[in-house]
């Protein structure tokens, strides 16, 4: 038996026996099996000590490569679910998959798990690690498992392999030392010593056997893990300072909107924060106008016949708001409408295109609309202004020609990045999403639409990776991700290519010989919703906004109440020229108003006492900023206007 192993690089080796990827690694040399996690064989993440009994090729995959993190957080999984059986007999396991940063695993048990039962697992994971347990992998029949998994007490393992697996079906089952085991694909580390310590639990929250509210109640604990102790340090220092940046709580302090149950999933806006909110879409709507948009407006309430016609009565009803209202009688019977709170803006503004004729000399019309939408999200989805109900898309629709999609995407690239710029957002990714298994429309139409928007997104000089299946029902769509200051990444903007909702609606112009064509559709948005948005300013800023952005902009704080007429006058100045600002006469001392003022993260405190108000002039701090500078009022009023 000759097994011919091929490397990345071309060359060849040949084996008389099976051969493990360990003793590949060790044949390379020791540093490299010291490094190695787990081994690509043909394409598929192996065990390093699964042995290769064909002609294979493969790469070795270090604990520093992507592919290797996500095992790292699979076995940090298994280690956490053998701590806890270890330390709370009885216990049964289910699932533990690895996530985005890190793993959970779900558990059945009577007692809830407390945060000093945290503190004692996590310990634990750790004497497991240092155990250096040998992680093992094992083939199972279909019934021997069944029946170890049922003596053992399991009953959720045993019910999930009767279930879902066929009974002539093996499984594979990972062994932790001698006493420990469970079932899974794999793969794992070839030991629990080569895990690490770079993991860390963070909460245990409730969970549903099989994800199904009819089901038996489970307990689940989250954790993180990393390859090394200093990304997970980083990781935890930036959790530290998004606490700090919570939306939700700096909303509160800044006493710029709240939330309450008698209107779930949407914003009470305060004065400071509608302040905001008005200022960023005016900087939205220049930036629209500058750029060729025509605003228009909708309505809320649309009838259900509008949405079956479009397909989302189909496809996306699950999410809507319904409304039944009765109409009267008509032909002797009670008649009675069906409405749905729009959740998208996209059929109406068709029907806007639709009055009249339009000529293709009207193309591309750029239709914009700061359009109220409704979406039904279960409660327990919602997240302050990053989940919401009810919200307001900067969005808009781009009736073209097939031939305008890749200029109208170029320009539209620009417009977000420039956007993004001006917001404080100077790293953008994006991501191309095709098409989903749920969808409108043949494959023809799609693979025009995918065509079309991959050579656009190429001629706007736009890097991108693939995000397979994520498209919209009705198109394939660019996602823009952009980074904030503490290296979170938020996906905001969007850029759909649509063939099909003009097809559905009856759109159409005139073409140049004179024959009746569909225009293409283009759906945009640049920030996703105003309220998510601000969410991700308000964390982003960490609350200090930019002056231009802040609320209230300038304080005016007199020294001594002689100077109270002169702090009015000053801040009369400021609002005459366009500057947010107020007065602060309370009877307090000057020091104590500073403080407050910081506090709130105001961006110039104008103070003025006796001297000022008799030389005309004022003494201006500039948050972050040590230095004073005094200068005269004209010149406040012009640098700040300014």
């Amino acid at each position: 038996m000759s097994i011919e192993i091929t490397f990345p690089d071309g060359n060849k080796k040949s084996f008389d026996e099976p051969v493990t990827g360990l003793a590949i690694a060790q044949g390379i040399s020791p540093g490299l099996a010291k490094k190695a996690a787990v081994i690509e064989v043909n394409g598929e993440l192996w065990d390093l000590t699964r042995p290769i009994d064909r002609d294979a090729t493969v790469s070795i995959v270090t604990r520093d490569k992507p592919q290797a993190l996500e095992v790292i957080r699979h076995d940090a999984a298994h280690v956490l679910a053998q701590a806890v059986q270890e330390l709370f007999p009885g216990t049964q396991i289910t699932f533990g998959p690895a996530t985005e940063v890190g793993f959970y695993y779900d558990f059945a048990r009577e007692l809830p798990f407390t945060e000093a039962d945290l503190e004692k697992i996590e310990q634990k994971m750790r004497e497991i690690v240092k155990r250096d347990l040998p992680i093992t992998r094992e083939v199972w029949p279909h019934e021997v498992a069944v029946k170890h998994f049922e003596q053992a007490g399991e009953r959720f393992k045993a019910e999930w392999i009767r279930d879902g697996l066929a009974p002539d079906e093996e499984l594979s089952i990972y062994r932790q030392g001698e006493n420990w085991l469970d079932m899974c694909l794999g793969p794992h580390l070839p030991s629990t010593g080569k895990l690490g310590t770079a993991f860390k639990l963070t909460k245990v929250s409730g969970a549903y056997w099989r994800g199904d509210a009819n089901n038996a109640q489970l307990q689940r604990i989250y954790g993180v893990a990393f390859a090394t102790e200093d990304e997970l340090k980083a990781y935890l220092k930036m959790v530290e300072e998004a606490e700090k940046r919570d939306h939700r709580k700096l909303g509160r302090a800044l006493d710029l909107f709240h939330i309450q149950d008698e209107a779930v999933g949407q914003v009470f806006w305060h004065p400071k924060g509608w302040t905001l909110y008005r200022t960023l879409e005016n900087y939205v709507r220049r930036q629209l106008e500058d750029a060729g948009y025509d605003e228009v407006k909708t309505p809320l309430l649309v009838d259900r016949k509008l949405w079956e016609a479009s397909g989302h009565w189909e496809n996306y009803r699950k999410n809507m708001f319904i409304a039944e209202v009765d109409e009267g009688e008509q032909d002797g019977q009670q008649r009675k409408a069906v409405l749905a709170v729009k959740p998208m803006n996209c059929p109406c503004h068709v029907q806007i295109f639709r009055q009249g004729i339009r000529s293709y000399r009207e193309l591309p019309l750029r239709m914009a609309e700061f359009g109220a939408c409704h979406r039904y999200e279960p409660s327990g989805a919602l997240h302050g202004l990053m989940r919401v109900r009810g919200f307001v898309q900067d969005d808009a629709h781009i009736f073209c020609t097939e031939e305008q999609i890749s200029a109208e995407t170029v320009a539209f690239c620009d417009l977000l990045k420039r956007m993004y710029k001006d917001l404080g957002f100077e790293e953008v990714s994006v991501k191309f999403s095709d098409r989903p298994d749920n969808r409108a429309g043949d494959d023809a139409i799609w693979d025009r639409a995918e065509g079309a928007l991959r050579k656009a997104v190429e001629e706007a000089g736009l890097p991108y990776t693939m995000n397979p299946g994520e498209g919209a029902f009705y198109g394939p769509k660019l996602e823009f991700v952009l980074r904030d200051a503490i290296g979170r990444d938020w996906q905001c903007g969007t850029l759909q290519v649509d063939f099909m909702l003009p097809e559905r609606l009856d759109a159409e112009y005139v073409a140049e010989d004179g024959s009746r064509k569909r225009p293409v559709m283009l759906h945009r948005a640049v920030l996703g919703s105003f309220e998510r948005f601000i969410g991700i300013l308000i964390e982003n800023h960490a609350g200090a906004f930019p002056f231009w952005l802040a609320p209230l902009q300038v304080v005016v704080a007199p020294i001594v109440s002689d100077a109270d007429d002169y702090a009015t006058e000053v801040c009369e100045r400021l609002k005459r020229a366009g500057v947010r600002a107020e007065t602060d006469l309370r009877n307090e001392k000057i020091n104590y108003k500073i403080r407050e003022h910081a506090t709130h993260k105001i961006p110039v405190i104008a103070v003025v006492g006796r001297k000022e108000a008799e030389e005309r002039t004022v003494t201006l701090r500039f948050r972050g900023q040590e230095q004073q500078q005094t200068v005269k009022l004209d010149a406040v009023v012009e640098h700040l206007h300014a």
